[in-house]
């Protein structure tokens, strides 16, 4: 019998959605170019896709998008990259028997990257971590097509599992609450908003198995059923609904609305920047807004709402838009990541055995 060989290890793959390199136009144009090419996010023909992203948005978009990007940028650099660099360290320290790497589904450092580098380290195992609390196709769908794909070019290919989307894991719920509830108590608003990412309604269509529940009532989205399990939509209403309970809020006094529209077509509603002055006419004065589908502060909560929703809001007359910071690598968060890395680890154990040779 030869000498045993030692237990290879499991690799853990954090994936986050991914960002510039510089926040100046060239590279700006080249990050966009790589993301709206993605069929999963504009899910077009392929002519229409390139007319659009050729003639309409990259001639006008990435100028605008820098300037927004320098108003955040850090001298670390992308405020994304930095939190989930600092995310990935925390789960690196909390996990030494895994091996840890950080991945961009856009941008660098690449999915490609993330994989070699645990392959190298002898990972033959690989949990992989999207870093995005609800499915959608164009974030979720996206990052999986594009891990399967760069394993499936290496000659040992990789198992994989992954960690699913945990929009109502009660570690993350209580992360939210946890970094909320100082913000609250400060401010005491007048209401609360949840603001989500948004999505064209067509993904929703999409996304419904039956083909005849998601966006076909005003309540469609009030739990979680069969025909809308995959429905971001309803999914980021079950989050709004945890946070509220977790924190003990009225349900009255909260409202979710949907961001960063972008194009002619319809997305899901309400808008967050219609729903804001709304409430700042009705006499709101104080509002605390949660962004709950970005675990890391990026251009979407910093620059969209923590300045222009906040100018937006006062202008119509409120006095305080307060927006609470995302997780970012807030402990109890680093908790609740290390929590879902280990339920979706193989067979719950850290390190696989080989048999003798």
């Amino acid at each position: 019998m030869g000498p045993r060989m030692p237990s290879p290890s499991i690799g853990v793959l954090l994936v986050n959605l991914g960002t510039p390199d510089a926040p100046y136009a060239p590279e700006v144009r080249r990050y966009l170019r790589e993301f709206l090419s993605d069929p999963r996010v504009l899910d077009i023909s392929p002519i229409g896709r390139w007319l659009l992203l050729n003639l309409i948005i990259l001639p006008r978009r990435p100028a605008r998008s820098a300037e927004a990007y320098q108003k955040i940028w850090t001298a670390e650099g992308s405020p994304l990259l930095t939190h989930s660099r600092d995310l990935c360290e925390r789960v690196r320290a909390a996990l030494p028997d895994l091996e840890v790497e950080l991945a961009m589904r856009y941008g660098n450092p690449s999915i490609r990257a993330g994989l070699t580098a645990l392959r190298e380290r002898g990972c033959e195992r690989i949990v992989v971590f999207p870093l995005y609390p609800h499915y959608a196709a164009s974030s979720t769908g996206s990052t999986l097509e594009a891990v399967y794909r760069e394993a499936a070019e290496l000659w040992n290919t990789p198992y994989i599992s992954v960690v699913p989307p945990f929009y109502v894991d009660p570690g993350f719920i209580d992360a939210f609450a946890e970094v909320g509830a100082p913000v609250l108590a400060e401010l005491q608003p007048d209401h609360v908003l949840y603001s989500f990412h948004g999505l064209p309604e067509r993904h929703m269509h999409k996304s419904d198995v039956s083909g005849a529940h998601c966006l076909r009532s005003e309540n469609c989205c009030d739990a979680i059923v069969a025909a809308n399990r995959h429905c971001y939509r309803a999914q980021c209403y079950a989050t709004a609904r945890a946070i509220t309970a977790r924190l003990g809020l009225a349900t009255e006094a909260t409202t979710v609305s949907f961001q960063s529209r972008l194009g002619r077509a319809v997305w899901i509603r309400p808008y967050t920047d219609i729903v804001l002055p709304e409430l700042a006419r009705r006499g709101v004065k104080r509002v605390a807004v949660f962004c709950p589908a970005f675990v890391a502060d990026c251009l979407e909560t910093l620059e969209e709402i923590g300045m222009r929703a906040e100018a937006d809001f006062k202008a119509a007359g409120g006095e305080a838009l307060r927006l609470i910071p995302s997780l970012n690598a807030h402990p109890a968060w680093v908790s609740a990541a290390v929590d879902l890395i280990r339920e979706a680890a193989p067979q719950g154990r850290r390190r696989l055995p080989m048999a003798a040779g």
